[in-house]
């Protein structure tokens, strides 16, 4: 039997639990089997304090998945040339894994500049999307077209942006992220500013 795994791509800096939710979601209340969280490349000159390493989001996307049998960890991008367009990856998948049918998962603001994406009519020609919903960015699902579907996970108003501040502040994100995440960005003072500049 074939399996369906959905692609749900991101920089995860850091994995949250609106990101967990949205993939749980999708695994389980939809035809899709599995969620693949496909972690971005980051630009190799950021600062480390401005994010955190590959190798970093790396483990927070391990930590979060555990040993889920629906939600995995999926790090091809990071081997890929750059820029690395979304199709690419997915027939890059594709070619890898046969006995799988590939799809695209990405949230209602994505959506809304999705005709701007690299090979846009490709990807949902070849792969199909599923679109879920942010807030902010509301979408009538009756008028998407074929090849898109629509799942109704429930909106998180959480953002990566917001919890990297919130720890370069030392303010708790304890639930916000999932089990394990917050104790390894503790560890490795992730989203911290160096000695140097936070005595200026």
């Amino acid at each position: 039997m074939r399996k369906r795994v959905g692609i749900f791509g991101g920089s995860f800096n850091p994995v949250h639990t609106g990101h967990m939710i949205v993939a749980s979601y999708i695994a389980g209340w939809t035809d899709i089997d599995e969620v693949w969280l496909t972690l971005s490349p980051e630009n190799p000159l950021k600062r480390r304090h401005d994010g955190a390493t590959d190798a970093d989001r790396l483990s927070m996307l391990r930590t979060a998945c555990g040993n889920s049998d629906t939600l995995k960890v999926c790090d091809v991008e990071l081997g890929m040339p750059r820029p690395s367009y979304t199709v690419n990856t997915l027939r890059f998948l594709r070619d890898r894994y046969p006995e799988c049918d590939f799809t695209l998962i990405i949230g209602s603001d994505n959506w809304k500049i999705f005709d701007r994406w690299h090979a846009a009519e490709e990807i949902i020609k070849e792969f199909g999307v599923t679109v879920y919903p942010r807030p902010g960015y509301p979408v009538d699902s009756r008028t998407l077209p074929e090849g898109v579907a629509y799942a109704d996970a429930p909106t998180v108003s959480l953002s990566s942006t917001f919890l990297r501040q919130a720890i370069s502040r030392d303010m708790p994100v304890r639930h916000m992220v999932p089990d394990g995440v917050e104790q390894y960005i503790l560890q490795e003072r992730l989203y911290k500013k160096p000695e140097h500049e936070a005595q200026q």
